[in-house]
């Protein structure tokens, strides 16, 4: 192809050249004006065909170069030559050692990672507060103002997962710790278990073993300030941390429904009663129930990337024995999750039942004349509006309430119990918290009235 465009190139060239010979003298002059700009412009061109070629060819083996392929017309270089295996050895082992320096690993060789919190807490307390650090509810006598400050509410936790499949599921669980135990002096904070669990988890199903709450009531109140305990303990959230086994199956409706059916056996916490033997009430008795079986039944539904909702009803059912008398302890629930624009997130929960306190809630239970056992019948629940203003601030306005029946409760006994706090909380850096909250107790006392109490929390977590 190359000679073929050479050879018409020439020929191009050698008519003119011909013309002018045969061409009268006049006519020479003018046409060898004419064939030496011909000239001119075909070396032009010539020189611009040459540029053009060598940029293809340099593009080419750049192309190359970055696909790491060999360049045409040159040769592959040779693999670098491999080190002496004393060498290779010597460098494994000090990565072994390396790794060993940086992870946390279990005496089964399973890797296990640390996790939690570190969190200060400084607090106001008002003249109902009992003495105590952090109060679920105003109590029934005055006393003075208090202040202070503690770590103990630090939470410290390890999550594990199993590299190997038990029965076809990937085996994996976690156990949390806090340092709210003792008598809260700041030498005196006693390590305590708060939740722990087993759990294998197939495609669609889940088996879990452990100490968790109540399964009616998975949802929490956010709070920096009370976390020895559930926030809105005794104030609608039903938190007890218990020994509990739970079997979970999801179904999918399309791919932004779905259903998450929970069923388990819970361990309801010692509950007690008030005895009468004539016509006043003159002590408590202590006494546990049997094992309860709950149900939850949580359907949930994506609008968007950012937005979804989830609702749950769902069901707790025990009995409890005193003096060879069985006591039921019924109870109803409902919980939900809303977001329905990015920055709105509305939770809460609710509850009706019977013979509850061993949930953790307000008591007593039930009442007993004699032979004859009444539960005690109450309603409550929580809920919280949650405005994300910025990444990294977040404000809370939470209120919540357990109401006894008051007709059931006797004198100098609650029978209801509300609470209502604001928060915000902002992220001075991805795993530093700073929280500011301020939260009132209104506490009713059969025969006495209601008693306030005041509690302003600064609260400082690093996360890890």
């Amino acid at each position: 192809m190359f000679t073929k465009r050479r050879l018409t190139r020439s020929m191009k060239v050698a008519c003119p050249i011909l013309t002018l010979l045969l061409a009268p003298p006049g006519v020479r002059a003018q046409e060898k004006t004419d064939l030496q700009q011909i000239l001119q412009r075909l070396d032009r061109l010539e020189q611009e065909n040459l540029k053009l070629a060598d940029e293809v060819h340099a593009l080419r083996t750049e192309l190359a170069a970055s696909r790491g392929q060999p360049v045409e017309g040159q040769s592959t270089p040779p693999p670098p030559p491999e080190a002496p295996v004393e060498e290779r050895v010597q460098v494994a082992e000090q990565r072994v050692a390396d790794l060993s320096q940086e992870k946390v690993e279990a005496s089964q060789r399973f890797p296990v990672s640390l996790t939690g919190m570190v969190l200060f807490n400084a607090f106001l307390n008002g003249k109902n507060a009992a003495g105590d650090e952090d109060p679920t509810t105003a109590s029934a006598t005055s006393g003075h103002t208090t202040n202070g400050a503690t770590i103990a509410q630090t939470v410290l936790g390890l999550r594990y997962e199993s590299p190997k499949a038990l029965w076809g599921a990937q085996v994996n669980g976690s156990v949390f710790f806090d340092f709210d135990g003792g008598d809260g002096t700041s030498l005196d904070h006693t390590a305590r278990l708060r939740t722990a669990a087993i759990q294998l988890d197939w495609l669609n199903t889940s088996v879990m073993v452990g100490q968790d709450k109540p399964l009616i009531a998975p949802r929490d109140p956010f709070s920096l300030a009370q976390v020895g305990v559930s926030a809105f303990t005794a104030a609608g959230n039903l938190w007890l941390w218990s020994p509990e086994v739970k079997v979970e199956e999801r179904f999918k409706f399309g791919s932004d429904s779905g259903l998450r059916a929970q069923l388990g056996l819970y361990e309801m916490g010692g509950t007690y009663a008030y005895t009468q033997t004539t016509s006043y009430f003159n002590g408590s008795v202590e006494s546990s129930a049997g094992p309860a079986l709950e149900g939850r039944f949580e359907f949930w539904h994506r609008f968007g990337e950012h937005t979804r909702i989830e609702f749950a009803p769902g069901f707790h059912t025990a009995q409890t024995t005193e003096n060879g008398v069985s006591v039921p302890s019924r109870l109803f629930s409902f919980d939900w999750f809303a977001n329905p624009w990015e920055k709105i997130e509305f939770t809460g929960a609710f509850y009706n039942g019977e013979n509850i306190a061993g949930l953790g809630t307000i008591g007593p239970g039930y009442f007993v004349f004699g032979t004859f056992v009444r539960p005690v019948q109450s309603i409550g629940g929580w809920t919280q509006l949650a405005w994300l203003a910025t990444p990294k601030l977040t404000f809370h306005l939470i209120a919540g309430q357990h109401n006894n029946q008051a007709s059931e409760v006797s004198d100098g006994l609650i029978y209801k119990n509300q609470g209502y706090a604001a928060n915000l909380v902002y992220r001075l850096a991805p795993n530093v918290l700073f929280s500011l909250e301020g939260m009132q107790l209104r506490t009713s006392y059969v025969g006495t009235g209601t008693r306030l109490n005041n509690h302003y929390d600064l609260g400082v977590a690093y996360l890890f």
